[in-house]
């Protein structure tokens, strides 16, 4: 997949970034001495962090050169590293794994987030968040555009609950979430507690093309990466049709975007 674009995905920073502040928020780790932001991105989740733990080395970690560009300009004394987070391994035990808005693109969660919990010190916590949306509208439609003949024939993605995707650095698929059940199940055997929970925010945007734009920095980028660029523009108004469609106009001109979250906190046993 090409590589991440930093300025689309600022476009709707505040919208972003709200979720990673609400997940910070139930962080309970007083006084970390290590810190890394997985899937830091352009650095606005890293800043964050630094933030509320100026005296922690705080490191952010992308697969993106564009992103980990953008972040190195955001925050010119944060270390930023270019790794692959389905094969990272901490060079020593960290205090808060934290990372926003990642994991979805990621595949084996019951072996990626035990793996991610055992490179936690003792007290550390693994702080995660990821959207919880492959049912909305908005991603049923990129499935159900994908799947016409003329850009299923082009390349386009199959009409699955699964979109091929690289960000990982290798051929992947994001996968159904394990929901909150599941997720507790698999991690309260190794924590201490373990706290888990969805929210569902709405987005009031500014019409249909706005919603496109949104979700061409995230969700619609294995769809279009497939895609020849002659194609790419065909699909956007048919997806853009199809939101239309689904996120009706309400009485001062704007639509409602739900796009549901899905946030974990588990602690591990010891002083934090």
């Amino acid at each position: 997949m090409a590589d991440w674009d930093p300025a689309l995905y600022r476009r709707y920073e505040d919208e972003r970034t709200r979720p990673a502040r609400e997940l910070l928020a139930r962080v309970p780790h007083a006084a970390p001495r290590r810190v890394v932001d997985l899937g830091c991105g352009p650095g606005n989740s890293t800043e964050l962090l630094v933030e509320r733990w100026p005296d922690a080395e705080v490191v952010g970690l992308d697969n993106s050169p564009s992103m980990l560009a953008s972040a190195r300009q955001r925050l010119p004394r944060t270390p930023f590293v270019e790794a692959d987070i389905a094969t990272w391994r901490a060079p020593a035990p960290v205090d808060v794994i934290y990372t926003n808005a990642t994991l979805q693109w990621l595949g084996d969660h019951r072996a990626l987030l035990p793996r991610l919990f055992g490179e936690l010190a003792p007290g550390g916590a693994l702080a995660v968040q990821m959207p919880d949306n492959l049912d909305e509208p908005s991603h049923r439609a990129m499935r159900e555009v994908a799947a016409r003949p003329q850009f299923a024939a082009a390349g386009g993605a199959a009409a699955t609950r699964q979109a091929t995707c690289t960000v990982t650095g290798q051929t992947g698929e994001r996968e159904e979430l394990l929901g909150p059940a599941g997720y507790y199940e698999l991690l309260a055997p190794l924590a201490a507690s373990v706290d888990v929970w969805r929210t569902t925010y709405h987005h009031p945007m500014t019409s249909p093309a706005a919603i496109v734009e949104w979700l061409r920095g995230t969700g619609l980028r294995p769809f279009l990466d497939r895609l020849p660029s002659a194609a790419q523009a065909d699909y956007l108004a048919a997806y853009e049709r199809r939101i239309d469609a689904a996120y009706p106009r309400l009485p001062d001109g704007k639509r409602l975007l739900a796009f549901p979250r899905l946030f974990i906190v588990a602690l591990k046993a010891g002083d934090s």
